[in-house]
């Protein structure tokens, strides 16, 4: 049995799928197929159910499974202990990011601190609030980027930047031909948003009291924030783009953005990680590089923003 063969079933157990557990693991599937099975064949038991789409783990593979999650958290620590010690910023990390904010603040930063810490392998997978939540108590993520505080106290949350809504309007709009964004024009009938489950949706919802939303809501449910922009800019509807997603729009696009009126609903983004978490360095240095990469303005909170 080695570390190796364990994190392979974590993948599998994760993503479901060998072929995707395999490139989660930049090995081949064959390759990872095989070591998983000479595991089974070690252990004497059957891990996963092959024969189910997707792919399971058996009754005493959840169990192994477990274990396994524990050991190479334990594992992990270790070189984790052994790097801080040292200062050097080598190994990998895994880090979670919302999808409403990776688009837009990765660029910003990621390809320079790549460059900068060559021996860093910082693997980053979009996730919703929940799944991150779960994801940074079992120890599938070293730490993640959030747009709220979750009040965990298993867990330390810092805030990095706070970043305001802004309106996203068709030209075709009544709400076009006006400066800013009032609750009260905001209607079901033409309004462009994210599923249910995503906070984006969830904190405009609360700021803008629209609760009955669903009711007349658009019947699409696309789940993407771009292709609710292409939908205004064609012009049909209204939607809402974060802060940092109106830097990456060309001056016709920006011809479409309107911000609301004072209050502005603003959200935090936050870094989160396990009160536990050894490699403080690497938090400090993934801290100050996302804090440079962003416009100044937006690193304190301002007196005409509200928190949502």
């Amino acid at each position: 049995m080695t570390i190796q063969q364990l994190e392979y079933i974590l993948a599998v157990d994760q993503f479901r799928h060998f072929a995707r557990a395999a490139e989660y693991c930049r090995v081949t599937q064959p390759t990872l197929s095989a070591m998983i099975q000479k595991l089974e064949e070690e252990l004497g038991v059957k891990l996963f159910d092959r024969t189910m789409q997707p792919v399971c783990p058996t009754r005493i593979g959840e169990k192994v499974i477990a274990q396994a999650r524990t050991i190479l958290t334990q594992a992990s620590q270790v070189k984790d202990i052994i790097n801080e010690e040292q200062g050097t910023l080598t190994g990998t990390f895994h880090l979670g990011v919302l999808p409403t904010i990776a688009p837009y603040l990765l660029p910003r930063f990621f390809p320079q601190m790549m460059e900068k810490y060559p021996g860093l392998d910082i693997r980053v997978t979009e996730m919703k609030t929940q799944d991150i939540r779960q994801a940074l108590h079992t120890g599938d993520i070293d730490a993640a980027i959030l747009a709220s505080v979750l009040e965990d106290t298993a867990l330390s949350e810092e805030i990095l930047f706070y970043e305001q809504f802004y309106g996203y309007v068709s030209r075709k709009e009544p709400l076009f031909g006006r400066e800013v964004v009032r609750t009260s024009d905001i209607t079901g009938e033409r309004l462009w948003l994210l599923d249910e489950g995503h906070c984006f949706r969830d904190q405009l919802v609360r700021f803008c009291q629209m609760e009955a939303v669903k009711l007349h809501q658009m019947a699409y449910r696309l789940g993407s924030m771009e292709t609710f922009m292409r939908m205004v800019e064609s012009g049909k509807g209204i939607t809402f783009i974060p802060e940092l997603a109106v830097y990456q729009l060309s001056e016709s696009q920006k011809e479409l953005v309107r911000p609301f009126a004072i209050p502005r609903p603003t959200r935090p983004i936050v870094l989160t990680t396990n009160k536990d978490f050894i490699r403080v360095s690497l938090l400090a240095v993934l801290k100050e590089e996302i804090r440079t990469a962003v416009p100044k303005e937006m690193l304190t909170l301002q007196a005409v923003q509200c928190l949502v």
